[in-house]
């Protein structure tokens, strides 16, 4: 009889590095199935019954679910730390966007942006430009994406900036990082892993393996920090 896959709900914050190490985790013994949403979709699919035996969202996100019963949150782990950037189609000029200031002007001149909707860094990115006093001149010429990848459009030459989470641009190709948002108004997520209440041996060893395999260096290499 057929093992069954081990189901996991991941965060698109991660897509890249995770992805990279699915050839590694199947020669390991393992079988992940992996659905890639943003988290906000990923809590309403687990609001709304949707059960896996591993979750990937952000801290909070895990933290909620697992005061709920859903996820146990002893074994939880953080897996890293993301922040927010903007990209542009490669061989684009690259804005000034290195201080507070210059990030403002930069958004102010750019003909048109994205950011996502439903992501941790397009709920962010609403909020600061708030912040910064800029929204309505923002979104008269921004798409705001439902769900997916900022870069996509980016790299169609359909924006001229795709602002997202650097690690989640860096998983489209045809993009430039121009960098990430200036530190100061910036934001961290911080992805973690837990596993679904009863889950079996085999997600614990498969969030054992994941947690060991996302090395320094290949976090870094696709945007996150170690947590």
């Amino acid at each position: 009889m057929t093992t069954p896959p081990i189901r996991v709900l991941s965060t698109l914050g991660v897509l890249g590095v995770v992805r990279d190490l699915l050839p590694a985790a199947e020669a390991a013994g393992f079988r992940p199935e992996i659905r890639f949403d943003p988290t906000a979709r990923l809590v309403a699919a687990i609001e709304a019954g949707e059960r896996a035996d591993i979750a990937i969202l952000t801290a909070e996100g895990i933290a909620a679910q697992a005061a709920a019963g859903v996820l146990d949150g002893a074994g939880r782990v953080d897996l890293c730390r993301s922040s927010v950037g903007v990209a542009v189609r490669a061989g684009a000029p690259h804005p000034d966007i290195a201080t507070p200031e210059a990030f403002r002007a930069a958004l102010l001149a750019a003909p048109s942006l994205a950011y996502s909707r439903a992501g941790a860094s397009g709920i962010f990115f609403a909020g600061l430009i708030e912040r910064l006093g800029i929204a309505a001149e923002v979104n008269a010429k921004a798409t705001v994406i439902p769900q997916g990848f900022t870069a996509e459009l980016a790299a169609r030459g359909e924006v001229a900036l795709a602002i997202q989470q650097v690690s989640e641009l860096m998983a489209i190709p045809g993009v430039e990082i121009v960098g990430p948002v200036p530190e100061a108004i910036n934001t961290r997520a911080v992805f973690t892993a837990a596993l679904f209440a009863g889950a079996d041996a085999r997600a614990a060893a498969l969030l054992r393996w994941l947690a060991a395999a996302l090395t320094a260096d290949l976090l870094r290499a696709g945007g996150l920090e170690p947590a």
